[in-house]
């Protein structure tokens, strides 16, 4: 993993890819707790 370069500041396949492991984490996180509620869960 080397550190971003400025010359390099258009967005990057592994950009996207972590903006989507965040956004498949936050949904899940979501779905979770809607499923906890209707479940009765604490």
């Amino acid at each position: 993993m080397s550190s971003v370069d400025p010359e390099k500041n258009k967005p990057s396949p592994a950009r996207i890819g972590v903006w989507l492991v965040v956004g498949a984490i936050g949904v899940y996180m979501l779905t979770s707790g809607v499923i906890g509620i209707l479940s009765g869960g604490s």
